[in-house]
């Protein structure tokens, strides 16, 4: 595993587009469960258009938050779009009246999904769709995504998307997704006690892929977060900071989409970009996921 020092790449190239590595995930615009309207919708309008004055250009949103209200909010705080912002979502999921996620990958799900997304993002074709594999609920699990991924790949070859990406899938999965259509990103759990995908990680970046972690924090002990807030204490930055800036360090193809609904918060993880690690802090930090794993 290599950790990236010194003045890490500020952008990445994502499908054709250059975004950011800093972006912003959406999920938490929706209401509690990540179902139903927030509980302040002028908040949650606020905080995408300031994410988009502080300069974040990539957005990880899904039609299956809300379900659709993830979606309108962000139609209705950005559109018209910025030029260089590039909307991700994803599909494979939809959200029946009890709030469940529900797996939906036949092809006319999928083809259902991609116009919902459409329609509710007010665009003519989304720049990024990844296929999310509802399997294990504890992380990817094998099994065949060639039927689902040839259902996204009519999908771009009538133009309703540009690219295509993945999410929660083996690196089995992806080499099968991509002897399919080009997959431009994979999306999956990674963070600071969570590196199952080390070497995924570090082989994608030789491909040129994008990584994008969800959960970039997770879910750490008081025991598991010590070496984190004592970093975060010694550099005058927050625990998330310091988690942020891990990830922007421990490789170049890596890309963030730390979600928040309080715009103080999103101030701070973008300001995350600007706090180098010293080699000091990457030790001590190193021995959260080390000691997870010998658990």
């Amino acid at each position: 595993m290599t950790i990236y020092s010194a003045r890490y790449p500020s952008t990445f190239t994502l499908g054709d587009r250059t975004v950011r590595r800093v972006g912003y995930g959406a999920m938490q615009l929706a209401g509690p469960g990540v179902f139903g309207p927030p509980r302040d919708w002028h908040t949650a309008v606020a905080v995408l258009r300031e994410a988009v004055s502080l300069g974040i250009n990539h957005i990880d949103t899904s039609d299956f938050y809300g379900p659709h209200i993830t979606n309108q909010i962000i139609r209705e705080a950005l559109h018209p779009y910025p030029d260089d912002l590039v909307i991700v979502t994803k599909v494979g999921a939809r959200r029946p009246a009890d709030g469940s996620w529900v797996p939906a990958m036949s092809h006319e799900e999928l083809t259902r999904a991609v116009h919902d997304n459409l329609e509710n993002l007010g665009l003519d074709a989304l720049d990024v769709v990844n296929f999310r594999v509802m399997g294990d609920a504890h992380g990817p699990s094998e099994g065949s995504i060639a039927g689902p991924l040839a259902a996204l790949a009519d999908l771009k070859a009538q133009g309703l998307i540009r690219h295509i990406g993945v999410s929660n899938v083996t690196p089995r999965q992806f080499a099968e997704a991509r002897s399919i259509s080009e997959i431009v990103c994979v999306q999956n759990m990674y963070n600071l006690a969570q590196r199952d995908d080390d070497a995924f990680l570090d082989d994608l970046a030789q491909q040129g892929v994008a990584y994008v972690p969800y959960f970039p924090l997770g879910g750490f002990s008081p025991l598991q977060s010590d070496a984190l807030s004592n970093v975060a204490q010694l550099l005058g930055a927050t625990p998330m900071q310091v988690a942020l800036a891990w990830l922007l360090q421990r490789s170049p193809n890596l890309l963030l989409i730390p979600g928040t609904s309080s715009p103080e918060h999103l101030r701070e993880n973008v300001a995350a970009a600007n706090l180098i690690l010293p080699e000091e802090a990457l030790a001590q930090l190193g021995g959260i996921g080390s000691s997870r794993r010998e658990m």
